[in-house]
């Protein structure tokens, strides 16, 4: 009988699958639903622009619309999280492809900013670097927690500072925090990712899905706001 690094026997789980068969079914889980939350708002942001094109303007137009939205997506994701060990899996996995939906409206707006071809080469960009950090995540054998503390601490300073360009509307540091978000984003990755399969390994017997779901959450969270901070520097405006 061994034990895992987090103190947690490793037993043989039910249904015939091993330990770290169960772990890996659940990472799986967590990649294919976080993968279809973010091509959920891909399509959704495209479908927007091309057929509803009306509605994408008085999204641009009326603030209103767009912070109503907004703060819709972030009551979503509140109470997804607070909520998460009580509702049902169908309830967790439908509010979170919600929010990855009403996110793919207010998104359909970088199609009026930037060009086609430089959103989609900044998707690949950002799509390589997730892939590479999340692996880094999975596979390192470095307890990434003591940087995972720096890097929270770092994204509340980021807020603040965002909160500050609101006011100062300086160019110059919108290129500052669009660089600190890069960075903050490429290592919350491998942090999360790391989170996750801890999550698993301390509760194997998770196969109701709301562990993947979660996990395909703060995931999709990090990809998202990789893609956006890296748009800034990769994006055309031609």
């Amino acid at each position: 009988m061994s034990y895992n690094n987090f103190g947690q026997q490793q037993v043989e789980y039910h249904y015939g699958r091993s330990f770290a068969e169960t772990v890996s079914a659940v990472m799986k889980s967590v990649y294919l639903k976080m993968t279809f939350g973010v091509l959920l708002t891909a399509v959704t942001a495209f479908f927007t622009v091309m057929f509803l094109p009306n509605f994408a303007y008085v999204l641009a137009s009326n603030s209103w619309v767009y912070w109503g939205l907004a703060i819709a997506e972030i009551g979503v994701v509140l109470y997804l999280s607070a909520r998460i060990n009580t509702m049902s899996q169908t309830t967790a996995t439908l509010l979170f492809y919600l929010y990855a939906l009403l996110n793919g409206v207010t998104l359909s707006l970088i199609f009026y900013v930037y060009s086609l071809g430089s959103i989609a080469t900044t998707f690949f960009v950002t799509a390589g670097t997730f892939g590479a950090m999340s692996v880094y995540g999975y596979f390192t054998k470095t307890d990434l927690s003591k940087f995972g503390s720096i890097l929270v601490m770092a994204l509340f300073g980021l807020i603040i500072c965002i909160l500050v360009n609101l006011f100062l509307q300086s160019s110059t540091f919108d290129f500052i925090i669009s660089g600190v978000g890069v960075l903050i984003f490429t290592g919350l990755t491998a942090w999360d990712t790391q989170k996750i399969k801890r999550l698993a390994e301390l509760n194997p017997g998770a196969s109701d899905g709301r562990l993947a779901t979660i996990g395909a959450l703060m995931l999709y969270l990090d990809f998202i706001n990789l893609f956006l901070y890296l748009l800034r520097f990769l994006g055309s405006r031609d």
